[in-house]
């Protein structure tokens, strides 16, 4: 997707698609990513809690975000506004992986996360030859990231009713999913 240029429609401060890129996290992204972990609105949907001091988000990036298989930022003109992160499967579940995401709110709507999803979609595949699925779990009350992977081309296949405890309540989940044969399929890739 480098190189590839896609301009957003609409109103001022819209950004270009092709400023986006994925990258790792570094312990020098703490001011970027303490816009959005401080964030009620980017949790709210989110399993982890806003976080509420540095120290929090240090511990992050060094505990989870480094060391973690497949977790980026997503930069905007190389500065992190968001990450996403694939969980892979192992043992009997290496065919499969789990996608999550969390985009600062200031950037919703703009396109960025469907963008940076079909970024993770078009090489993801490739760079774990065993993955056959990569799956994801939204509540059902986040419609736009339902959307998101909508118009991505995953596959909505049905809600598992109180799945997950999140923030002390069950949660209905949406069962999002897009197989490493759908890629011929998808015009992006």
């Amino acid at each position: 997707m480098e190189g590839a240029s896609f301009k957003l429609e609409g109103g001022e401060g819209k950004e270009e698609l092709s400023d986006i890129s994925l990258r790792p996290l570094v312990l020098a992204d703490m001011d970027d990513l303490m816009v959005w972990v401080t964030d009620d609105q980017v949790a709210h949907f989110c399993r982890w809690d806003t976080y509420k001091s540095r120290e929090d988000a240090l511990n992050y990036i060094r505990d989870v975000a480094i060391p973690h298989p497949w977790l980026r930022a997503i930069c905007l003109k190389n500065r992190p506004i968001g990450s996403i992160s694939v969980t892979p499967g192992s043992g009997n579940e290496k065919c499969r992986g789990e996608l999550s995401y969390a985009l600062a709110s200031e950037h919703w709507g703009q396109g960025l996360a469907t963008q940076a999803v079909k970024m993770v979609v078009s090489s993801l595949f490739h760079d774990f030859p065993d993955l056959e699925r990569l799956e994801a779990l939204v509540d059902s009350r986040n419609l736009r990231s339902q959307r998101v992977l909508e118009k991505v081309g995953f596959t909505r296949e049905g809600i598992l009713r109180k799945y997950r405890i999140v923030k002390g309540s069950s949660r209905d989940l949406v069962m999002y999913s897009i197989l490493s044969v759908d890629l011929k399929s998808l015009s992006f890739v």
